[in-house]
């Protein structure tokens, strides 16, 4: 087991209003699983996310990863957690402008204490992974949407991370660009990746073999075939 919530509440305090926004959510996810988190704005799939991402920590409930108890860290256990278990993808990219595709992918690295040598090999790897290994010296200015977001799926996975969290990774990119990005997806869950991926859209969510419904802060049904057939 990857990933394991149980019966998880956030509450966010407003001036004397406590206001729920996650309602007892209970989810597991395997090793090599590929599954969407799918609703509406305001389901609470952010939280929820941000929670499964070490960004935030629960109002109640118990979250492990790959075995570990994650909320008896303190922060900066934390940010060693999303540092080397979680790869991050963006619907904005969040890139660096003025560095090459090749120093965008290794920036986890350098954070992690990576010899500029083994950075390099590491981050170029990572690059033709994606299909992007022509593009290592290209900026971002230099780089079509759905290519930057090429390059942030590579830094997302240089360092190996347990799981690929990608919150609406087709967002930002055209309809062709992001049939890509899902096919890129496919490609790297089959090569053994956990993918837990946030959408709003029915047609992204398909791609996944598992489909998680959050509505109002619960998760009302699972399974890709509810989503398909309707």
């Amino acid at each position: 087991m990857i990933l394991d919530l149980q019966h998880i509440y956030k509450d966010y305090q407003q001036e004397k209003l406590v206001v729920p926004v996650l309602k007892d959510v209970s989810l597991q996810v395997e090793e090599g699983e590929y599954v969407a988190i799918m609703g509406p704005s305001g389901s609470g799939k952010t939280t929820l996310m941000n929670i499964i991402g070490c960004l935030d920590r629960p109002t109640s409930g118990t979250f492990e990863l790959a075995g570990e108890n994650i909320l008896k860290y303190k922060d900066k256990d934390m940010s060693n957690v999303r540092l080397k278990s979680i790869g991050f993808v963006f619907q904005s990219f969040h890139l660096l402008p003025r560095q090459s595709a090749l120093d965008n992918v290794a920036l986890p690295l350098s954070y992690a204490g990576i010899k500029k040598k083994e950075r390099r090999e590491r981050a170029t790897r990572a690059l033709e992974r994606v299909g992007l290994g022509d593009r290592v010296s290209f900026k971002p200015t230099q780089l079509s949407g759905g290519q930057k977001q090429r390059v942030a799926i590579a830094r997302a996975m240089v360092n190996n991370p347990k799981i690929l969290l990608a919150d609406e990774p087709t967002g930002a990119l055209d309809q062709k660009s992001g049939k890509q990005i899902m096919e890129l997806f496919e490609k790297l869950n089959e090569e053994g990746v956990t993918i837990v991926m946030i959408t709003h859209d029915r047609a992204i969510a398909s791609h996944a073999k598992r489909v998680v419904n959050i509505i109002d802060g619960e998760i009302t049904e699972e399974g890709a075939k509810e989503v398909q057939d309707e």
